[in-house]
């Protein structure tokens, strides 16, 4: 079942004269703008890999991934029924998220017709109780009825290896590891090593031999540097 969430973001990149839900082939299009097709996807980029493969080899496509900064939970009696409470999660979402996601998607993108659009967002998640019919289900359990759009923060548009490396906004070292880039970011390490990944896997860093165990990377192209390396 669609979401408000999903409706509000189809009409978010609708101008004038766009299309909504349009069949194209074997496959069904959020938003056909001109000759540029948008398609909104909130779960796992992996799971329309394949679809956007096949469109880039004809069309311009914008693939929209939508990060939640801030979730509202609105706790429901049931179904459509009454609001008895709102709390703000305290799961927060961040523009390095994207990399999770990126892991999967790393044959695709960069690619010459494709634009990747983040939007980070806030939203109201509309939850009622859960009715029990799973197992190990607990009292508090609950089903989401609907998501909705609260504000978009930021657009952030990506297009090319050199963009996406740009959101590695720390100090580096010319030659870094995974460490160096846990630190700076202040992320956990295994976060720092997808990070590497997917710019590796793109062509943004290059491996730059081992320091140890530490495989060490370096940027590709001019980028400054002006701390000096810290110390695996």
């Amino acid at each position: 079942m669609e979401t408000s969430l999903h409706r509000q973001l189809k009409t978010f990149y609708a101008d004038e004269g766009a299309r909504l839900e349009v069949p194209l082939g074997r496959y069904r299009i959020d938003v056909v703008s001109g000759k540029e097709l948008v398609e909104i996807q909130h779960g796992s980029l992996a799971a329309i890999r394949d679809k956007i493969r096949a469109l880039l080899a004809d069309h311009r496509v914008v693939v929209v991934k939508p990060i939640i900064v801030r979730k509202t939970l609105v706790k429901q009696t049931a179904k459509g029924g009454e609001v008895t409470g709102r709390r703000l999660s305290p799961k927060r979402g961040g523009i390095l998220d994207l990399f999770d996601e990126l892991v999967y998607f790393t044959r695709v993108f960069p690619h010459r017709r494709l634009a990747l659009d983040v939007l980070l967002v806030d939203i109201e998640e509309w939850r009622y109780p859960g009715h029990g019919h799973r197992r190990r289900w607990r009292a508090a359990d609950h089903e989401v009825e609907d998501q909705k759009l609260t504000t978009v923060h930021k657009r952030v548009r990506l297009r090319t290896a050199k963009d996406l490396a740009g959101l590695i906004t720390c100090r580096l070292p010319r030659t870094f590891d995974t460490g160096h880039l846990a630190e700076g970011l202040q992320i956990k390490r295994w976060t720092a090593q997808r990070i590497a990944y997917c710019l590796r896997k793109i062509g943004a860093i290059r491996d730059m031999g081992k320091k140890g165990n530490a495989r060490l990377y370096g940027f590709r192209g001019r980028r400054q540097v002006d701390r000096a390396p810290v110390q695996p």
